[in-house]
């Protein structure tokens, strides 16, 4: 068994990928809704690459267009959602309300009587969910 010390650090997250159909009206949203720009962009002959970051993280989201592709993914049952946490929830659910983004309404969950977390949802061109939280306590 490896021990996971020093000398064999912990893993770390890199990214987290999704499948989408058109290339430039899923950039553009990320970008919009979230500041993600295009950190690198590979292009293959049946494939397209493109992953998405900002300054906040080193954690990047990669976008998969696979060429020809006609028909709609189907997000199944297994899929949950992506999260992002953000300063100030209020400021940026009235931002992506004003970009036509169409947030979910805020929401506040609590646990034992005290706030475990604020937060809403968003959906991607592609049907994919993402939950803005509320920096606060483990949602950092």
């Amino acid at each position: 068994m490896i021990c996971l010390n020093e000398e064999y650090p912990l893993a770390k997250m890199i990214h987290s990928m999704i499948r989408v159909m058109e290339e430039t009206r899923s950039v553009d949203f990320y970008q919009k809704a979230f500041g993600l720009d295009i950190a690198e962009r590979l292009d293959f002959d049946t494939f397209t690459l493109i992953y998405l970051s900002n300054e906040e993280s080193e954690f990047e989201l990669e976008l998969t267009v696979n060429k020809g592709r006609e028909e709609a993914y189907d997000l199944g049952a297994g899929y949950g959602h992506l999260a992002v946490s953000v300063a100030d929830l209020d400021i940026e659910h009235s931002r992506v309300t004003a970009l036509g983004l169409n947030p979910g309404k805020i929401v506040e969950f609590n646990r034992d009587g005290a706030l475990l977390a604020r937060f809403f949802f968003m959906t991607d061109p592609d049907g994919y969910k993402i939950e803005v939280l509320q920096r606060h306590g483990r949602y950092k």
